[in-house]
């Protein structure tokens, strides 16, 4: 296949489809992931795409490549944020070993959690600071600390994360997309995310809708991961994923 035809196949299949992964491009294209890689490095220097970590989005999806200030993101569809945080603290028990990752609705679920004998584990100095003063037990992971997100990252961090083994693990995403995964703008953030992704029997991420179909710079979880909490889906494209728990829906049942 001509390299023109293979940037008009993948220009439609990512249109089509608003996201793609490098293996998904080579398994349809049946061409070698190297090349692949260099026809979306072409193609995003063209402005005909977007490349991100893995694969490619629309050039018309929404990317995002920073993160906004805690103070400017715990407003932003406040309302949506409680009720998933609500449902998400009432699924901790007693003893289950927690990891809970930096991020808004995160922060609010703390306020909702009941369970005083889950032991919970954090980067976030905020999150830690709220599970004590509840009366829970909470270890504090170490680490650089990284402002925008109030939460810390870095080689001390994903070292301290191997030696845990978590029963049930919440955390935050800039985006959701069914092909691209959960990703978030900044890598060293990612590796931590990824990590603790990793140490976790069971992964739930929470997110309002505004960011379902979003797109951040890296992936640090594969969409089939974990499954996503969050209030009720307007994005028909995720209509058929089962590991999503629609929250408002589940209340009207």
């Amino acid at each position: 296949m001509l390299a023109e035809e293979r940037f008009q196949k993948i220009i439609q299949l990512v249109e089509e489809k608003g996201a793609v992964t490098v293996q998904e491009l080579t398994e349809l294209l049946a061409t070698s992931e190297s090349t692949i890689r260099r026809d979306l490095t072409v193609l995003h220097d063209s402005g005909k795409l977007i490349k991100v970590h893995g694969g490619a989005t629309a050039a018309s999806s929404r990317y995002s490549t920073k993160d906004d200030s805690v103070e400017e993101r715990r407003e932003k569809h406040r309302e949506e944020k409680l009720r998933i945080a609500r449902y998400a603290a009432s699924m901790i028990r007693r003893d289950d070993f927690v990891y809970l990752d930096a991020g808004t609705t995160t922060d609010w679920m703390i306020d909702f959690i009941t369970e005083r004998d889950a032991v919970f584990v954090t980067g976030a100095a905020g999150h830690a600071r709220k599970l004590s003063q509840k009366g829970c037990s909470v270890f504090l992971l170490g680490g650089q600390f990284k402002p925008s997100t109030e939460t810390v990252v870095g080689a001390e961090t994903l070292i301290a994360l191997q030696k845990y083994n978590f029963t049930k693990g919440f955390f935050g995403t800039n985006g959701v997309s069914a092909q691209v995964g959960y990703s978030t703008p900044d890598a060293n953030e990612a590796m931590v995310k990824r990590q603790a992704v990793l140490q976790c029997k069971e992964r739930f991420v929470l997110s309002d809708i505004s960011k379902f179909g979003k797109v951040s710079s890296v992936t640090f979880a594969a969409f089939s991961d974990a499954v996503v909490i969050t209030t009720r889906l307007e994005d028909k494209s995720f209509r058929n994923c089962t590991n999503i728990l629609e929250v408002d829906t589940m209340k009207q049942d």
